[in-house]
């Protein structure tokens, strides 16, 4: 249980700092990853199963989103797994537009290495957000 404390903190250090190296270190050399919504409109989302996939993620995500606020209300651990329940406001780079959500990231490790990954959040206001008037 510390162990997984110690992983969760780490993971959200790097996530915090955009540090890219270090936070794609965290996931195995196989591992699935999804984030439900508009993958036609928003290239973040989608499903990822390599790391340069996670990479390119990020990279999209972080050059098209300026985080505003982004609160943590729970973390649960179990074993090998880990739920965050969170609320987030971020503005959209191309249209100027806030996005206020909950959010729900779930993942599982194993050997210290991050083997899934599940981001839920109101993807569909990400999506209305990046519309163009």
């Amino acid at each position: 249980m510390e162990d997984m404390n110690a992983f969760t903190n780490t993971f959200l250090g790097y996530l915090q700092e955009r540090d890219l190296k270090n936070l794609v270190a965290l996931f195995a050399h196989e591992f699935y990853l999804d984030i439900p919504g508009d993958t036609m409109r928003i290239k973040w989302l989608g499903k990822r199963t390599s790391k340069p996939e996670v990479e390119q993620l990020f990279k999209l995500l972080w050059s098209a989103v300026e985080p505003v606020t982004a609160v943590i209300h729970t973390i649960m651990t179990h074993e090998d797994e880990v739920i965050i329940k969170g609320h987030f406001c971020s503005k959209m780079l191309e249209t100027g537009k806030l996005v206020n959500s909950v959010f729900f990231l779930y993942f599982k490790v194993y050997n210290h290495k991050i083997v899934e990954y599940t981001l839920l959040e109101d993807s569909y206001a990400v999506s209305e957000a990046m519309k163009r008037e």
